[in-house]
């Protein structure tokens, strides 16, 4: 079982950023205070680039992918200029409350229990799914199905709690629960479920439906536990300016269209933060 820490996610991810280069004009005055920062001028965002098509890197290097095209259009319209820093999603609310980036770009799913420790601003809906290898002859339908299974998941996210929740289900149930094993990431859990060590696989809807239509693996039960997920700040200025960037996005169906290209859903709300003191 491969485990994480902040430390180690850290040092093993040595904060790789990746630094979009957009031209702003000098009549763009930045619409955050350098104050609300990290750096000056810079909107420096948090990404585990594991989960395509929402965020992965190319065949070039490159961050690609539906929310890396989001926090850069956000950027963009505060006048701030983009960065990424690539690292483990255990990573992200500890290095967001030690001030080491100013947003969670990587889709974490809204709760009320984060909600009281960052501010958060739900933006899509998701769910998760359990894929299976292509060829595996079991018959998985139903969540009654995986009752016995060796399931691979994330670490310390909203997929992992839900995993441990439908075990403790199957378990409540009278049937046999599930044998958890968390990975650092999504990539790492996918190569055991094609190396055969484990037999599925709990991701979000939007990851096991892109390696289902490529034919990497099966996805056999999807939509389980729906909830929106969030983009997330420690300050709540540049939280409200994001809530303003997107709200004027959906006016001028700009984030429709960028959803619409990836085949996501936009969430049913109005963009507004939900944190302390909301």
């Amino acid at each position: 079982m491969l485990r994480s820490h902040f430390s180690r996610s850290v040092l093993a991810a040595s904060f790789l950023s990746v630094t979009a280069s957009f031209a702003l004009a000098q009549s763009c005055e930045p619409k955050v205070a350098a104050g609300e920062l990290i750096k000056p001028g810079t909107l420096v965002m948090s990404t585990n680039p594991t989960l395509p098509p929402l965020q992965f890197i190319d065949s070039t290097g490159d961050l690609k992918g539906m929310r890396i095209d989001l926090g850069k259009e956000i950027a963009k319209r505060l006048c701030l200029e983009p960065e990424y820093v690539r690292i483990e999603f255990s990573a992200m609310v500890p290095g967001l409350q030690a001030g080491r980036w100013d947003m969670i770009n990587t889709g974490i799913f809204f709760t009320e229990e984060r909600a009281k420790i960052m501010q958060m601003i739900p933006y899509e809906d998701q769910a998760i799914s359990v894929s299976v290898a292509p060829d595996s002859k079991k018959n998985v339908a139903a969540k009654d199905d995986l009752a016995g299974m060796t399931i691979g998941v994330e670490i310390g996210g909203f997929e992992e709690t839900k995993t441990r929740l439908l075990d403790k289900e199957l378990r409540d149930a009278g049937k046999e629960g599930l044998t958890i094993q968390t990975f650092d990431n999504f990539a790492l859990a996918f190569q055991a479920l094609r190396a055969g060590q484990v037999q599925g696989v709990v991701s979000i809807d939007a990851v096991a439906k892109e390696y289902d239509s490529r034919g990497d693996f099966k996805r056999a039960i999807s939509g389980l536990y729906p909830a929106p997920v969030s983009v997330a700040f420690k300050s709540p200025a540049l939280a409200d300016a994001v809530s303003a960037t997107l709200k004027e996005m959906k006016a001028d169906g700009s984030l429709k269209a960028l959803f619409d290209k990836y085949g996501l859903p936009m969430v049913a709300g109005d963009y507004s933060v939900k944190g302390p003191g909301r």
